[in-house]
């Protein structure tokens, strides 16, 4: 048993397919299969069924590939924690966020950390939040950007920025040329949202709960940029994360007063994470760039 024959069980658990996770494990499928079937002679235990059109792992095999997770999450942080003695900005770090930050926040702050620390690859993973957490306790991601509250247990964190609210209606809409609203103008509006899953439709569902106002069920985006169109077509409204907002705009934006709400924006990362030093200069030099920046909704 060694570790590469576990990342290859773990790689077929994750692919629940022989010719993709071979391809994600760089090697060809026949290595990978004999080597699964080694392991298998070896441990006196059938890991894999094998199907005609996928593979699943048998229980066994599937609390094994759970447990191989730990071993090889252990390993890699034993290989990140030598090297983070060297120097702790050099090397790669997997960094997850999620789809209503990463499009308009990374431009802010990814230059300025390329210039700083040249030597440091930030490998960029696009999910949901409880993808995300899922992701970063299973040891695949290093750190995650996302949207406060989240269970914190176990987890570090770094407040990068505080990002306001803002309402968004086409330029037509009958409150377009508003300089700021309270939310009761929104009792009597359709309120546009993001599918389920995406932590901002939670945050406008909690904002907008207070003034009743309804939310479109037949409509609901995939993403803030499907979003700002079916806005723009005057089909509802909706609220814009600050970061979102952009002049020129093909919705109008409009802040909300008084007591703008707004979401916390953070890093976040495994207390035993060895390479704890490198998150923690790494959040802080997100958290000095974003500082300095000149933000969307400050223009």
């Amino acid at each position: 048993m060694n570790l590469k024959t576990l990342r290859y069980l773990v790689a077929l658990d994750d692919k629940r397919h022989f010719g993709r996770a071979a391809e994600a494990c760089f090697v060809s499928q026949p290595t990978l299969s004999a080597q699964l079937k080694k392991l298998e002679e070896e441990l006196g235990v059938e890991l894999v069924e094998r199907r005609h059109k996928n593979v699943l792992l048998t229980p066994v095999g599937a609390e094994i590939a759970r447990r191989a997770r730990r071993i090889l999450q252990d390993a890699d942080e034993l290989v990140a924690l030598a090297r983070s003695q060297q120097d702790p900005m050099v090397g790669q770090v997997r960094l997850g966020l999620i789809p209503t930050l990463a499009p308009y926040l990374l431009p802010h702050v990814l230059p300025d950390l390329r210039s700083r620390y040249p030597e440091l690859r930030c490998l960029l993973f696009e999910h949901q939040t409880l993808v995300l957490l899922d992701r970063l306790d299973r040891g695949e991601l290093d750190a995650a950007v996302l949207a406060l509250p989240v269970p914190l247990d176990g987890l570090e964190h770094r407040v990068l920025l505080e990002e306001p609210f803002f309402v968004a209606v086409a330029h037509d809409h009958a409150l377009a040329k508003r300089k700021q609203v309270s939310l009761e103008a929104l009792r009597e509006e359709t309120l546009l949202l993001l599918e389920d899953g995406h932590c901002l439709r939670d945050q406008a569902l909690d904002i907008c709960s207070r003034v009743d106002a309804h939310e479109a069920h037949d409509l609901r985006a995939t993403s803030l940029e499907t979003l700002r169109q079916m806005v723009a077509a005057n089909i509802g409204v909706t609220l814009l994360p600050g970061l979102a907002i952009r002049d020129p705009d093909e919705v109008a934006t409009i802040a909300i007063r008084p007591g703008s709400p707004h979401r916390a924006v953070a890093m976040v990362w495994r207390t035993s994470n060895p390479r704890g030093t490198t998150l923690t200069l790494l959040a802080e030099a997100m958290s000095e760039t974003i500082a300095a920046a000149t933000l969307p909704w400050q223009r």
